[in-house]
């Protein structure tokens, strides 16, 4: 097994042959460059991986990571649109920097052209990997609404936002690590359970980046800290923060979240210290540290050595760990 550096450059130099402009250019310049703006690239890097804990070769997840995070993107672009947001990883969105109808359209070529990936492989391997994906695909979109369903909600429940981010953003992890044991040919029982534990690990990355919008350092967070709170977002902390609160300080909260102010420095500074108060940080990190150790429970009942779970261990309390 490799380092997880060395599988995310073998990664990249695969990326970067597959995502070439072709014609026509305006469909496919926009494509290239939503692949090469960089990020974290954790899902492709979990096919890889997970395909040499089941005795595979990354080699051979390659299309399938490459499908994975092809298909991260595409949601990307068109959450994007979505959301009018003007910059993504620090450098102007597909739609900003062309149009709206070719962040649609090229965002429409990449959800095919990672299905196209697939085809590189034998017609079991195929099917598996094409049911899984329009599964998840479809998650995702689900996830998505009702994120948006939430921009209009003061009523949201625990139990409903982790139902959101699971779809949104932890089935689409979970995926990608089955993705590589279904190359690799694990057992069935095998696939469903790094799919268990790649959930799991997806819903605790999440709360933390839901943690780091907050109270992450400006330096090394890479987004703006406090982002969140100037689009009012339902997030764990200020759900938890609402459920703590006396009722004049709910009030304050809720006038805060529905109302845009001229000084948004004022106002992240006001929520951070409701969320300190409240108790919801500290309940936001709890709930962190639960699903990564719900993750890192799942992880004993896979039938792999004691090293490979140490390495799927590492992996995920360094992920925990993280300031970006």
């Amino acid at each position: 097994m490799l380092a997880i550096e060395k599988y995310q450059q073998e990664f990249v130099a695969y990326l970067q042959d597959y995502a070439t402009v072709k014609e026509p250019k305006g469909l496919y310049q926009p494509i290239q460059y939503i692949l090469n703006l960089g990020g974290k690239r954790l899902r492709p890097v979990l096919t890889l991986l997970t395909a040499e804990i089941f005795n595979g070769h990354y080699k051979e997840a390659l299309n399938a990571a490459l499908s994975v995070e092809v298909f991260h993107n595409f949601s990307l672009v068109h959450d994007d649109i979505m959301d009018d947001a003007p910059l993504r990883r620090g450098h102007q969105t597909v739609h900003e920097k062309w149009n709206v109808n070719t962040g649609i359209l090229s965002g429409d070529a990449m959800l095919i052209m990672a299905y196209q990936l697939f085809e590189n492989y034998h017609a079991d391997t195929f099917q598996a990997l094409a049911k899984l994906f329009s599964k998840t695909a479809l998650e995702v979109c689900e996830g998505q609404q009702y994120d948006v369903d939430f921009e209009t909600r003061s009523d949201v429940a625990i139990n409903e936002y982790l139902k959101m981010i699971e779809y949104k953003t932890a089935v689409l992890v979970g995926a990608a690590m089955k993705m590589g044991a279904i190359v690799a040919n694990a057992s069935v029982e095998d696939q469903d359970t790094i799919y268990e534990f790649g959930k799991n690990l997806g819903i605790a990355f999440q709360l933390q980046d839901d943690y780091l919008d907050a109270f992450g350092d400006p330096k090394t967070f890479g987004k703006q800290v406090g982002g969140d709170i100037i689009e009012n977002k339902k997030t764990y902390l200020y759900i938890k923060a609402l459920e703590f609160s006396e009722s004049e300080t709910k009030l304050k909260l809720a006038n805060l979240f529905s109302t845009t102010l001229d000084s948004n420095e004022a106002k992240i500074e006001t929520v951070k210290a409701i969320f300190v108060d409240s108790g919801a940080a500290e309940a936001s990190k709890k709930a962190i540290q639960d699903y990564t150790d719900k993750a890192f429970n799942v992880l004993e009942t896979l039938n792999i050595s004691a090293d490979k779970k140490l390495v799927l261990k590492t992996f995920g309390t360094n992920l925990m760990n993280r300031t970006v």
